[in-house]
């Protein structure tokens, strides 16, 4: 018996999700049909696009993702305190991305003088619609939908896109947020359709790789979480993930260099670690792991910055 989804999320036990969204009828949300002959790779950017613009506008952190042939991965965290700091107008903008809303939002967006009524009502709507974006089940349906329409828009059919409603699993701890991570990061691999971290497209490890190399497609993905304590905006609150990405790019690797007998991928031990793939000694990690634990940006302008950065640190210890 399938139980609701209040009863499977409490942000007071965790605002971590693991979920999981699956096709139905045989059908293809990218790859490629062997039977068939048809590609659907094109399809991958209409998630990764769709990632990125729900993340922007719900108070939804994305820790981590995976694109595969019939199904996609997605680790969430639900950033209520976020959308608390929110104010009123910029709820309804936000809101009014996503739907257009009764006549009296237009009204409200346009500044016309409201009675004290339709002021009550507005509040009531904004009181809604707060809770809503910061709700993992109304992301997903955002999401789920938007996809479906495409998908069958373009295979010439209607009915269900998806395998019924999406799974979600909640991460109570950091061993489980960060074994969930590394699952989900590893599924192109484990998949044996990579071969190495940076080889796994539409990945969120792949994303951060990229942001490391200072490569422009990182640009166009979503904004996945940081690592570390990184300052605070002073004007939001910041969430970042309780951990290094030293460390976690570490766990990722070295976990998929362990050979699982239901899963026929795997990371070579011939391929190189991928501290030796970044060009990167131990040394020169720690110094733009500290730099970015700082900024919250993933930079490195060649070794003239990084020399830059190393000089500063000096300092800040002499002083």
């Amino acid at each position: 018996m399938t139980r609701p989804r209040s009863a499977l999320i409490s942000l007071e036990a965790t605002p971590y999700y693991h979920c999981i969204s699956r096709c139905v009828r045989r059908a293809w949300l990218c790859g490629h049909d062997k039977e068939t002959g048809k590609s659907f790779d094109h399809r991958k950017p209409w998630l990764v696009e769709r990632f990125k613009f729900l993340s922007d506008v719900f108070a939804i952190n994305i820790a981590a993702y995976a694109v595969m042939s019939n199904h996609y991965h997605l680790v969430l965290h639900i950033d209520v305190e976020r959308a608390q700091f929110w104010s009123n107008d910029e709820i309804v903008t936000r809101w009014t991305q996503l739907y257009r809303g009764p006549e009296l939002t237009q009204r409200y967006l346009l500044g016309e003088t409201l009675s004290d009524e339709e002021l009550q009502s507005m509040e009531l709507l904004i009181k809604v619609w707060r809770s809503r974006l910061c709700s993992m089940s109304w992301f997903m349906s955002c999401l789920n939908y938007t996809i479906a329409l495409q998908a069958n828009k373009e295979d010439g059919c209607t009915g269900r896109f998806w395998q019924g409603r999406y799974k979600s699993q909640a991460l109570l701890d950091e061993t489980a947020l960060f074994s969930c991570m590394a699952y989900v990061d590893l599924n192109p691999i484990r998949a044996g359709i990579a071969v190495n971290l940076e080889d796994s497209n539409f990945t969120s490890v792949q994303d951060r790789i990229h942001q490391i190399q200072n490569k422009q497609e990182g640009c166009l993905k979503p904004q996945i979480m940081s690592f570390g304590d990184s300052i605070k905006d002073k004007r939001a609150p910041v969430t970042t993930l309780p951990y290094t990405l030293h460390g976690y790019l570490e766990l990722v690797d070295w976990t998929g260099r362990a050979i699982r007998d239901d899963k026929k991928g795997f990371i070579k031990f011939t391929q190189p670690k991928l501290l030796n793939t970044l060009k990167l000694s131990e040394q020169q990690w720690r110094v733009l792991a500290l730099e970015i634990q700082k900024t919250s940006i993933l930079t490195l302008h060649g070794l003239n910055k990084l020399e830059a950065i190393e000089k500063q640190s000096k300092k800040n210890l002499v002083a």
